[in-house]
């Protein structure tokens, strides 16, 4: 079955090998999570899981995931994602999800929200060149050319300043470090994408030796 789990990034620290390494970690809290539904493709045209983190405000509590909870005997979860597998035998509703799923050494994909940096020119964005930057060249740090003369536009798709950040990053084939089934901790070897405290996904990894 394909394995996953929710949690939150905590931070990132250091990690010293038997052999003597130190290796950086990015440490993530993932208290157990609750299988909420199976999704087949007779009902909903494709397969996969749908899991639940940590535990909604009771004010923020509708009817409708009241009664979605209910069914997987568990309370309302602020987090809801979906984990895409063929192997739903392995899984059943109300089922509980804990860090002891992964093992040192299994290589997954973690998925997260990278930090927002605001509104951002097209050198930062978009690594575009900078001008010359003496002081009569009058183009440092501007876009340049927007495309062609004769179109009298500009293309759909051309880099331009804007948003940048705050968007769904997903880093593939990172390692498991360290697996702390006494604490809810996953140590994965590397960095993350997020801010501390955000959501991250930790799914076996696609491309997985």
């Amino acid at each position: 079955m394909t394995k996953g789990i929710l949690g939150r990034k905590i931070g990132m620290t250091q990690l010293f090998l038997d052999n003597g390494e130190l290796i950086p970690v990015t440490v993530v809290q993932a208290e157990p999570n609750v299988v909420l539904q199976k999704k087949t493709i007779e009902n909903d045209g494709y397969e996969a899981v749908q899991i639940g983190f940590f535990d909604e405000r009771k004010s923020r509590i509708n009817q409708a995931d009241k009664g979605h909870a209910e069914k997987a005997n568990t309370s309302p979860k602020r987090y809801v994602r979906e984990i895409r597998t063929s192997k739903l035998d392995g899984y059943e509703v109300g089922q509980e999800i804990n860090v002891e799923t992964f093992e040192v050494g299994d290589k997954v994909d973690v998925t997260g929200t990278s930090k927002g940096k605001g509104f951002a020119g097209s050198i930062k964005r978009h690594n575009y060149a900078r001008g010359p930057m003496a002081h009569g060249s009058r183009f440092h740090r501007t876009g340049g050319s927007m495309g062609s003369v004769d179109a009298s536009r500009v293309f759909k798709g051309k880099a331009l300043p804007g948003q940048m950040g705050a968007e769904q990053v997903t880093i593939q084939n990172l390692e498991i470090a360290k697996v702390d089934l006494e604490n809810n901790l996953i140590l994965v070897k590397g960095n993350i994408p997020g801010a501390k405290k955000s959501l991250v996904k930790i799914q076996e990894a696609v491309k997985g030796n």
